[in-house]
């Protein structure tokens, strides 16, 4: 089966992609680390969303007339699950430090689907949203965030930062904010209960946090690519070494691989096919290892200079070992795989 972007999927990343480009480097994803000025990232995020960024999900308003790339005043692009593979990836690849699976994907739609009157805010990029479905996990960016949409029971609910305490929790990936976030059960708004609401949003956490690994494991071989151009011993590019050849070689057919697996799982999610789930973690496994394989071998070919903390290939790294453990890890994906096709025990 072939997939291709459609054109307003497209576009839409595309123009993310364009601001990203121009405003977002080292210097921002560092500003979103403890003791940086996250400023610099919020100015950024709140461009994101006048482009459509965080509204990609949320319906248009009613008279249904909103065609255009930015979001009306009352509603949002109404596009559907394939727009995000594009879009997260581009997020991916810049590394900017935001909650844009946790937003994009399942609390924007949430909060249109139930009608909360700060859906506007969150729309216009004023007021940060993130989102947890693990309940009692730590949340992410929750250190920033202003509004949270986290799991009570086999409810979701939606808690402003004045109602719930916050508990801050180390992570690799000192840019993702994570914390503990404790809400009383019987507190906040609810936005949807049971099983299968649940699952939707759950598939489109997992779909989006895919799409940000293939992004990012885009661009530590770039990185790569360029350093063992530059890079010489013994009076040769290192890039010219059989040895280092193989490994990018490998990790380029990861992502081939992982990146068609993911818009899959967008259109499986989008034409509501009964194989959703089994698409969606099986590209969560396979965009999992790429980034992983991505990371390892970018540090195997920089040597000591990966290591250090004032290069930006380690930003990247540290971001796709948190992802990669995200939203379910490989080898609980590949289980839920195994256990749809009657190949493990239901328990």
């Amino acid at each position: 089966m072939r997939f291709a972007v459609a054109e307003r999927d497209a576009a839409l990343a595309g123009a993310a992609g364009e601001v990203l480009a121009k405003r977002v480097g080292a210097e921002q994803i560092r500003a979103g680390w403890p003791g940086g000025d996250p400023a610099g990232v919020d100015a950024v995020w709140r461009v994101l969303a006048e482009v459509g960024v965080v509204a990609a999900l949320v319906p248009e308003s009613g008279d249904g007339t909103g065609s255009g790339l930015g979001p009306g005043p009352d509603g949002g692009l109404g596009l559907d699950e394939n727009a995000l593979p594009p879009l997260m990836e581009a997020l991916g690849r810049s590394g900017l430090p935001v909650p844009a699976a946790e937003t994009v994907a399942v609390g924007a739609p949430l909060l249109a689907a139930a009608g909360v009157p700060r859906l506007a805010e969150v729309l216009a990029g004023s007021a940060l949203l993130t989102a947890s479905l693990a309940e009692g996990a730590p949340v992410p960016f929750a250190t920033r965030a202003e509004l949270f949409v986290v799991r009570a029971g086999d409810r979701l609910r939606l808690y402003e930062r004045a109602d719930v305490r916050i508990e801050p929790v180390g992570s690799v990936d000192g840019s993702r904010g994570l914390a503990r976030v404790v809400a009383p059960v019987d507190g906040g708004l609810p936005l949807a209960e049971g099983p299968g609401a649940m699952a939707v949003s759950w598939r489109r956490g997992v779909l989006a946090t895919s799409a940000l690994l293939v992004g990012l494991a885009e661009r530590m071989l770039e990185l790569t690519v360029a350093h063992v151009r530059e890079r010489r011993q013994f009076g040769v590019p290192v890039g010219s070494f059989q040895a280092v050849k193989h490994a990018l070689a490998d990790v380029e057919l990861a992502v081939r691989f992982a990146r068609p697996a993911v818009l899959a799982a967008g259109w499986a999610q989008a034409a509501g096919d009964p194989g959703a789930a089994v698409r969606t973690s099986m590209a969560k496994a396979l965009a999992s290892d790429a980034a992983r394989l991505a990371a390892r071998t970018a540090l195997q070919c920089h040597g000591a200079i990966g290591y250090t903390t004032e290069y930006e290939l380690h930003l990247y790294a540290k971001r796709a070992w948190a992802l990669a453990a995200d939203w379910g890890g490989p080898a609980e994906h590949r289980e839920l795989i195994a256990r749809a096709l009657g190949l493990a025990p239901a328990g």
